[in-house]
């Protein structure tokens, strides 16, 4: 009877610890009683069936719960829940062709340190160089970027 106690506490403990692995996102209660029931039919064992028994349930527990783990992420059946999407679509990129280092501008917006500024009639984000700069001040392109402009006072 000692033996069967200390098997149904083990295996419980180990099926609640995989479905926190696997189903179950985060740290919940299904992990602590899973935890705690592989220790405490653990603990069971070495107290009431002598230490050999113990190491032998603790190794048990432990090829339980590797086999379990091994299985599980080399069978199919993750791929029924994993997410697959694949992400193909990119960043709408301003027209930056028509600027150039050098440039000149205004800032739309405070520069704190991003935000808008024009430039050849083209409103992007852009990033000050070093200091705030505030809106309506004259600015001169540093570096062109893809989706910003790296800019300095005039």
């Amino acid at each position: 009877m000692d033996i069967l106690i200390v098997i149904i506490l083990c295996l419980l403990g180990s099926v609640l610890i995989l479905l926190e692995i696997f189903l179950i996102p985060g740290i919940t209660f299904v992990a602590i009683a899973g935890i705690f029931s592989t220790i405490g039919g653990i603990h069971y064992a070495f107290d009431n069936l002598g230490f050999g028994s113990g190491v032998i349930a603790l190794g048990s527990a432990l090829l339980i719960i590797i086999a379990f783990i091994i299985y599980a992420t080399n069978s199919k059946s993750l791929n029924k829940i994993a997410l697959e999407t694949k992400i193909e679509s990119t960043v709408a990129i301003e027209n930056t062709s028509d600027i150039s280092e050098g440039d000149e501008g205004i800032a739309v917006s405070r520069l704190n340190p991003i935000g808008k500024v024009e430039v050849n009639n083209i409103l992007m984000e852009g990033k000050s160089l070093s200091n705030f700069i505030d809106e309506n001040t004259k600015i001169i392109v540093v570096r062109v970027n893809p989706t910003q402009l790296i800019v300095k006072i005039k």
